[in-house]
């Protein structure tokens, strides 16, 4: 990659990450990983098969977010956010949540451990950026406030449940598609708790993705992200000379030990998820 951010956002099951720059990691079941390509980066996305005596499902979005001029040749970085520090919203009856991967909304009386990396278009705030995950249950109801600035793109997928009959507006969506959204108004979102399709029961699942636009030239091409066909001609020839810093790992599709559990090596330090201690709290895991 070069010229942009993936944003790596898991719901289940587990990913394997390794990368040109000596970064790596195992995450999954709710972690967030965030990684700003900037000047290049090569890296693998593998899917260990960890339990042997059942299924090893895996959900997650991966998420292309685009990077200013400005910041597109910066140094490649890395950033793991644990499923602990990434806010979750719920309703009052229990009947919707929301995972906030990005974003300032739903986030009251939460602490952000999730901010997004400094050179991130969604670093700045007057970018509006978020990447909301909304489920809803049967009989839930929410509204999703408009956007706290101007000029604001927003679109919302509908991922899962469609035949739930899940209500936009007042109006009810029965297929899985992509809503163009005003983002200078409130979108309410139910779904009724009777319904007679084959999903009855089951939830219905959102993705929310908004931001202010870059507002400048896209010239991409495969994993490249830039402002100029030259530009995409400099990637690919640094990409051929360079290797954007080669490759450390003993194998490309490199997976970890099976029994390694979550960890996220960045910048020579091996990182684990909190652990709870015997008082109840969360204490980092660090070797």
């Amino acid at each position: 990659h070069r010229g942009s951010e993936t944003i790596t956002a898991t719901m289940d099951g587990l990913v394997d990450h390794a990368d040109s720059v000596g970064n790596a990691g195992r995450y999954g079941e709710g972690d967030v990983q965030w990684m700003t390509a900037g000047g290049g980066i090569v890296h693998s996305e593998m899917f260990p098969l960890v339990y042997a005596d059942r299924p090893n499902p895996l959900r997650f979005f991966q998420i292309w977010l685009n990077l200013p001029a400005k910041s597109k040749m910066v140094k490649p970085s890395f950033a793991m956010f644990w499923s602990d520090d990434v806010p979750v919203w719920n309703s009052d009856d229990g009947k919707a949540s929301i995972t906030i991967w990005a974003g300032d909304y739903f986030t009251k009386g939460h602490v952000q451990n999730n901010s997004p990396p400094p050179d991130s278009w969604a670093a700045d705030s007057d970018n509006d950026v978020a990447i909301l995950h909304i489920i809803m249950r049967p009989g839930g109801k929410i509204t999703v406030p408009k956007a706290t600035k101007s000029g604001v793109n927003r679109t919302m997928y509908l991922i899962e449940g469609h035949k739930n009959g899940a209500k936009v507006d007042g109006k009810i969506i029965n297929k899985k598609v992509s809503l163009i959204m005003d983002s200078s108004k409130d979108v309410s979102i139910e779904l009724s708790s009777s319904s007679t399709d084959n999903d009855v029961g089951k939830t219905t699942e959102f993705l929310l993705l908004q931001g202010k636009p870059i507002g400048e030239p896209v010239a991409q091409r495969g994993p490249f992200v830039m402002n100029t066909r030259s530009e995409i001609r400099d990637a690919f020839m640094d990409y051929q000379r360079t290797s954007f810093g080669g490759w450390q790992w003993p194998r490309d599709d490199m997976i970890f030990p099976q029994d390694k559990g979550r960890f996220a090596l960045v910048d020579g330090k091996e990182m684990r998820p909190p652990m709870k201690s015997s008082n109840g709290e969360y204490e980092k895991d660090e070797l």
